[in-house]
């Protein structure tokens, strides 16, 4: 279909929690992708503008979710920052899932990439009467990994 445009619900989140890839849906309001390029801009002495080169990227996730006990990412992102967690033991593995971009030939399979993540939590928020609202961020770590991610049987399969 030209011109198709892909909406959020194409796109599908699981945080590996327990040993088992968990949805990060139900409670999250907000899930956003930031590669943040980083840049190097330099001025040669032959030159009026500046040259600008890409030289990595620092990925991040930022997140809003409604603190809901049965969902699994949730409390398990929630437990960083309550429990202060740093190092390996405020790391996830993390899948991104392009529900919009089936594998061929391969039922509940689509285009995935994987992530080693450190978890932010920036607040517990909620005023009087209010569901608690957490928020933070997700930091990628290393290289993103291709691949694909089944969808009925949670696994992840290196492209």
């Amino acid at each position: 279909m030209a011109n198709e445009t892909i909406q959020r619900h194409q796109l599908a989140d699981y945080l590996m929690v327990g040993g088992t890839y968990e949805l990060m849906g139900a409670g999250f309001s907000t899930l956003d992708e930031n590669p943040t390029a980083q840049v190097d801009t330099k001025t040669y002495v032959n030159d009026k503008s500046s040259t600008s080169v890409i030289k990595g990227y620092q990925t991040q996730f930022a997140y809003t979710s409604d603190l809901i006990k049965s969902e699994k990412a949730i409390m398990a992102l929630y437990e960083v920052g309550r429990n202060q967690l740093t190092g390996a033991d405020a790391q996830f593995d993390y899948i991104r899932v392009e529900l919009f971009n089936p594998v061929v030939g391969k039922e509940n399979t689509f285009k995935a990439r994987k992530f080693k993540v450190t978890c932010e939590v920036a607040s517990f928020a909620g005023a009087g009467g209010e569901t608690v609202v957490v928020s933070g961020n997700l930091y990628a770590i290393g290289k993103i990994v291709e691949g694909e991610f089944n969808t009925v049987t949670k696994a992840f399969t290196e492209a």
